[in-house]
């Protein structure tokens, strides 16, 4: 493989391999404690809260919208659910935490609200990765398990109460934006024809030529329906095919209509699904069995690895609520910009590893 990228899959491995490589040797060299990921994560947390009440108050004030949830989602996951490990922590070691789970839970709130009444998806992402992040804590230090018939149901209810002021909120401002039920029904005008297209032209690699957009231009293989941002790709000049303008409508039939397994599998063929689907029950496992090693060394009284124990907590929460998003709900949870988050929180489950063994 050329080290100039010849198209949009080889610059995604090529952007991969870079930020693994920081991650890890970043994760390596910075001293990774307790107090220091706790700082981060309600920096972070405070952040997101800002930032997704800001993009709110423009899509009110009809100065359209960003859409911030939907790349910096999961990373607003994974401050919350490290801030709540290290609370766990912190009260685990007798540290008066009343103050400080009053702030988290208040930012979780905040971003609830915000990035749920911003996108549909990301209130689902949400959900999703507190049941995840809650079951993991309990597990990591050994409490009572968190799957209790009450817990399900509650998060189912808040789930339905989510949908329900959605809509009713949708009516009462007239702003079609906010119905989930328009969601809906876009899915079930626009998602058969999208599928068929689909089904009817992936190959083991890539896609039938011609059956993209571009027409007798189509290569067959990385048409650009599956990217990162495009902001990285005119700034390195890379002459790759792009949807910008009116043309992201002719992006949207994949990455607004299906889940990503359909649009990877489009894009880069049934064995570029394949391996999307490997590296996520890889990183997984990586990550479950990693926790395992930190709660042993934390249950020998070694407290050199509290920092690195709850960040993992965090970040492998994220990666999992938004693999699960992205790869069987909504492409665009796993594409542009949120692709580089993805791969940001694979690397930061992978890394641990490497620092484990240096030491």
């Amino acid at each position: 493989m050329p080290f100039i990228a010849e198209n949009h899959f080889q610059f995604i491995l090529e952007i991969a391999v870079i930020i693994f490589a920081t991650i890890i040797f970043t994760i390596n060299l910075v001293p990774i404690s307790l107090s220091v990921v706790t700082f981060l994560s309600l920096f972070l947390s405070v952040g997101f809260t800002f930032l997704f009440g800001a993009d709110l108050l423009m899509l009110f004030l009809a100065f359209g919208q960003n859409e911030f949830t939907h790349p910096f989602g999961p990373i607003a996951l994974l401050a919350i659910i490290t801030a709540l490990a290290s609370l766990k922590v912190m009260e685990d070691s007798g540290v008066n935490v009343v103050g400080l789970k009053k702030l988290v839970f208040a930012l979780l709130l905040g971003i609830t609200v915000f990035g749920g009444l911003m996108h549909r998806s990301f209130l689902l992402l949400w959900i999703i990765g507190l049941f995840i992040g809650y079951f993991l804590i309990s597990k990591s230090f050994r409490q009572k398990s968190y799957l209790t018939i009450k817990r399900i149901l509650m998060f189912l209810g808040i789930g339905a109460a989510g949908f329900f002021i959605l809509e009713l909120l949708s009516q009462l401002l007239h702003m079609d934006i906010f119905s989930p039920l328009l969601r809906i029904g876009r899915l079930e005008e626009n998602s058969l024809p999208s599928l068929k297209m689909v089904l009817k032209n992936t190959q083991l690699v890539g896609h039938v030529q011609g059956s993209a957009f571009w027409g007798a231009q189509d290569t067959g293989f990385a048409s650009g329906y599956i990217s990162l941002p495009m902001g990285f790709i005119i700034m390195f000049g890379l002459p790759f095919p792009l949807f910008f303008g009116l043309l992201v409508t002719k992006k949207d039939m994949i990455d607004y209509m299906l889940p990503g397994i359909f649009g990877y599998a489009f894009d880069f063929g049934y064995l570029g699904l394949l391996g999307l689907v490997l590296i996520s029950l890889i990183t997984i496992v990586v990550g479950l069995k990693m926790l395992r090693v930190y709660r042993s060394k934390r249950e020998k009284n070694n407290k050199n690895y509290l920092g690195r124990e709850v960040l993992l907590i965090g970040s492998l929460t994220a990666f999992m609520a938004q693999a699960l998003i992205g790869l069987f709900i909504f492409n665009r949870s796993i594409n542009g910009t949120a692709l580089l988050t993805f791969i940001i929180l694979s690397a930061l489950v992978i890394a641990h590893i490497v620092s484990l063994k240096r030491n």
